[in-house]
């Protein structure tokens, strides 16, 4: 059996030397620019070295590295990785303080910061910026998110374990360190709210004409959600083009050397007026155990899966009678409801419904390559062209084999993603949606689902659009390099980005045009965009620097950096050390080498301990389906031990296995005195006995006592619910969730034509008896069995 589980730890005995997170957001119409400064102190008597990884978006160029220790900065240099981590461990080796900053080379939206050699009683600050483009919602949002939840990704057999597998865990209330934010918004357009998942203190106009605003996060930040901006705009949806200037001391005929344009897009593509009556739509569900998790650390919140059941079903109700559909499920291993794709019809939409309410999160761990295999295995059905579906908290570890995978199959289908809850990988979510040109929304909290989903679907039933291509008109002596690619799929109201670099001798003032063109059911449309060659120089290049880190993006293209060859990476290296945009394959390093008393002996490192949901495990390898006789008698599981937060491997012994509902293991509110009997509504506990051991002595399904001398054994009690204290949703629900939840209901009575069965059920919606309901219908309709 391979299994790797983390457990919340209690780190009240080993000092923590992150002490807080400033962030300074400064919002330029669609573009955000971001510095963010973590303090650290040492308050032990030796030299630490504290290491902490974080989540940031995908889409995030990370462009700036900086250390300050005792009142003086030293700005890091960015080199290839492996140069960098031998900057660093000579660094070390040799007493002086070292500071590194990389990504994961297995996901793009994990980074790895080091503080190493910090001495007893010292301070340091370090400072890294970013910028990221930001995506128009559905309603017309702008949406910024500081992702501050980095789950444990799941990582299957054969692939080397993640890096998230090694992070100690806390529940919310005992992360020892602070956030503090502040988010300056500008646009031309005018602004007139902003909105937030969390408390924000009231938003102050700089400005009488509302074009710039400035807002704050309330002080308490738990760190058990990401922290989303929403700015609405005026005007959101409009064409724009931006052209800045190249810095004079760059490489010649580099990207930054050069002017770059960033051009937005917003196609206006015809309504079609036929009705849509094909397509095969297959549904992947994540039913993994992590699924089980709530979406919010809210009273009341909904269970990740839930939510995916709701959107599912939302889909379900909106497909075009006369397609095709299918529904896979994954975990460890995978299933799907029909044997192959079925008729749309009353009766398969009826039974697929009754099949997905009866699903739950009970399937392990989150093994989604080999489903994605299966089904690009099963052949097509003529005129019905494919679409794909994937609902999933992205916790996965093997990435880019995914998306590659995905990749390798576009020409056949597009592929529409759903990340659900926080701490959704951006990695995965976005990657697999890029990759076979389709769309991709995330569900948080109690966000309202309904028109994410129905944006999607309207999105999946639009006809391809075809042949796109950029022509551009420029003046004499001018050509454009195109940087992002000509885009490979335009969507109605779905905003199109595109970075070219300007190579020639730029005028100050003259004109420029570019043409968006395609085919939309043999038809050509054209959507031009003219602007003006105003160069402005910045002392902060964004558009540069988006452009450098799509650059970087195409050339890793999801793949494995392995499999690339030696040109494409050396191109990846060139691009970001030009640009200073960090890349898989560089890294940031600083040294300072004015140490004044060099550190003697290795330091002792700690792992800046995150958010860890309060669960009893959360699972991140291969895992059985937990089976309604109990728990396995003896789990092997990868955790940071007490004390030192270095991954060890805990076995984990549990008691005979007992009759038990399917429901999760909940930890007993009172630890501390297990022998205080289970709270209101609890069966008696379970008692699981972990012992920590090195993980070569531990062997698949082991199931043997801790040896002698072995650490004391930890014990954790955990309650299984009574299964007549848990009820299928929320006890108290405030006035828009149960708005919320008749909104549902309505929907999963309708039928596949779009009518209501006119009976009791559809009644109690309304809460009203089915005689009032008919009474209060039009007669015409009133006669009718159906509405």
């Amino acid at each position: 059996m391979d299994s790797c589980c983390g457990l919340i730890i209690s780190c009240s005995k080993v000092p923590v030397p992150l002490r807080g997170i400033s962030v300074e957001v400064q919002v330029k119409g669609f573009v955000a620019d971001v510095c963010a400064t973590l303090r650290y102190k040492n308050t032990e008597e030796k030299p630490i070295e504290a290491i902490f990884v974080f989540p940031l978006d995908q889409d995030s160029a990370v462009y700036s590295f900086e250390a300050t220790v005792e009142g003086k900065t030293i700005v890091a240099e960015l080199q290839e990785r492996e140069q960098a981590h031998k900057t660093y461990d000579e660094a070390i080796s040799q007493g002086q303080e070292a500071f590194l900053l990389e990504e994961d080379k297995s996901s793009g939206d994990i980074f790895s910061c080091s503080v190493g050699n910090l001495p007893p009683g010292q301070e340091a600050e370090v400072k890294l910026s970013f910028v990221r483009e930001l995506p128009v919602e559905s309603d017309g949002a702008v949406r910024f998110v500081l992702p501050t939840v980095l789950n444990p990704r799941y990582t299957p057999k054969d692939h080397d374990m993640s890096v998230t597998a090694a992070i100690p865990r806390l529940p919310a209330d005992k992360i020892p360190y602070s956030l503090a934010l502040n988010a300056h918004f500008q646009s031309v357009y005018g602004i007139s709210k902003i909105e937030s998942n969390c408390q924000l203190e009231p938003i102050q106009y700089t400005d009488g004409d509302k074009l710039s605003a400035k807002v704050s996060l309330a002080q308490g930040h738990k760190f058990d959600k990401d922290v989303e901006l929403l700015a609405y705009y005026l005007q959101a949806n409009t064409p724009s083009a931006m052209v800045e200037a190249g810095l004079p001391d760059a490489v010649e005929g580099s990207i930054m050397a050069d002017p770059v344009v960033m051009l937005n897009f917003y196609p206006n593509i015809p309504e079609t007026k036929e009705k849509a009556n094909s397509g095969e739509f297959i549904f992947l569900m994540d039913r993994s155990g992590s699924m089980m998790d709530n979406m919010s650390s809210e009273q009341n919140a909904p269970r990740r899966i839930d939510s995916a059941k709701e959107t599912l079903i939302l889909l379900l109700k909106s497909l075009p009678l006369g397609c095709y559909f299918n529904i896979f499920s994954f975990g460890s291993e995978f299933s799907s409801i029909f044997s192959e794709s079925t008729a749309y019809t009353q009766e398969s939409m009826a039974e697929a419904v009754k099949l997905v309410n009866q699903m739950d999160a009970d399937m392990g761990g989150t093994e989604i390559l080999e489903p994605l295999k299966r089904i690009y295995k099963t052949a097509g059905r003529p005129a019905h062209p494919r679409q794909l579906f994937v609902f999933t908290d992205g916790e996965v570890g093997n990435t880019k084999f995914v998306i590659d995978e995905v990749r390798r199959n576009a020409h056949n289908h597009r592929c529409f993603t759903f990340g659900i809850g926080d701490g959704a990988s951006t990695a995965l979510i976005k990657g697999l949606a890029r990759a076979a040109s389709g769309t991709f929304e995330f569900i948080t909290g109690k966000e309202r689902m309904q028109p994410k989903v129905l944006q999607t679907l309207k999105c999946s039933l639009q006809p391809m659009v075809k042949d796109i291509t950029l022509t551009w008109i420029l003046p004499p002596g001018v050509e454009a390099k195109l940087l992002s690619g000509t885009p490979t799929a335009i969507f109605q109201g779905q905003k199109s980005i595109v970075y070219a670099q300007l190579k020639g001798k730029v005028e100050q003032g003259t004109e420029g045009q570019v043409s968006l063109a395609y085919s939309f059911k043999d038809e050509m449309v054209a959507n031009v965009l003219r602007f003006t060659l105003k160069l402005t120089q910045s002392e902060r290049p964004t558009m540069h620097r988006l452009a450098a880190k799509v650059v970087i993006s195409n050339l890793i293209g999801g793949e494995n950096l392995e499999e690339k060859s030696e040109e494409v990476q050396k191109q990846i290296v060139e691009t970001s050390v030009q640009s200073g945009v960090i890349s898989p394959l560089t890294a940031y390093v600083a040294v300072n080498k004015e140490t004044k008393n060099p550190v003697k002996g290795p330091p002792v490192q700690r792992s800046i301990p995150l958010y860890g949901a309060p669960v009893a495990m959360a699972c991140c390898m291969p895992m059985p389906r937990m089976m309604p006789g109990g728990p396995p008698r003896a789990l092997a599981c990868s955790m940071a031990a007490p004390g030192g937060y270095k991954p060890q491997i805990a076995v984990c012994h549990f008691p005979a296995p007992t009759p038990m509902p399917a429901m999760p293991l909940l930890p007993t509110p009172e630890l501390a005195d297990p022998t205080s009997g289970p709270a209101e509504g609890l069966s008696e506990p379970e008692i699981a006995v972990c012992y920590w051991s090195d993980s070569a002595t531990v062997s698949d399904g082991a199931t043997s006592a801790p040896a002698e001398g072995s650490p004391e054994p930890k014990v954790e009690v955990c309650y299984w619910p009574d299964p007549a204290s848990v009820s299928d949703g929320a006890t108290s629900a405030p006035a828009e969730a149960k708005a919320e939840r008749a909104l549902f209901q309505l929907i999963s009575l309708q039928n596949a034509d779009g009518s209501w069965n006119l009976n009791s059920e559809l009644a109690s919606v309304f809460e009203m008896s089915e005689e009032v309901l008919k009474e209060k219908i039009p007669d015409p309709v009133n006669s009718s069995p159906r509405l």
